[in-house]
C-alpha cells in the first residue's frame, strides 16, 4: 500500500505542531525532550515526503533517507545529552520542573 506524499506532510506538520506546543507549554525536562524528539520525527517525516514527491523516473531517491538518518543520529546524541542534564538537574535541586529551576549553579 502506497502512502500519498500528502498525507506524510499532513501527519508531518500536525506531529510538528504538537511537538511545538509541547514544548512551549510544558515545564517538565522530560516532556520538553520528548517534544523535541517529536519535532523531529516531523522533519524526518518531511524528508521522506519530500524524497517521494521528487523521485527519478525510476521511483528511487535517496536523498530523503540520508538526511532522516543523520537527524536520527542527532536526535540519539541530543537525547542522551539531555538525559545527562536530566539527570543533574535532578540530582542538583531534586526536581525535573522548569519553573522550580532559576539557575543550574550549585
Amino acid at each position: 500500500m502506497n502512502v500519498p506524499p500528502e498525507h506524510m506532510l499532513v501527519l508531518a506538520a500536525v506531529l510538528f505542531g504538537l511537538g511545538v506546543l509541547g514544548f512551549l507549554l510544558r515545564r517538565n525536562v522530560i516532556v520538553v525532550l520528548a517534544s523535541v524528539e517529536l519535532l523531529l520525527n516531523a522533519a524526518n517525516l518531511s524528508f521522506l515526503a519530500g524524497a517521494r514527491m521528487h523521485s527519478g523516473p525510476d521511483g528511487f531517491n535517496l536523498l530523503g533517507p540520508v538526511f532522516a538518518v543523520f537527524v536520527i543520529l542527532v536526535a540519539a546524541a541530543e537525547a542522551a545529552v539531555g538525559l545527562a542534564i536530566v539527570i543533574a538537574l535532578y540530582r542538583l535541586k531534586q526536581t525535573v520542573h522548569l519553573d522550580q529551576v532559576a539557575e543550574l549553579k550549585g
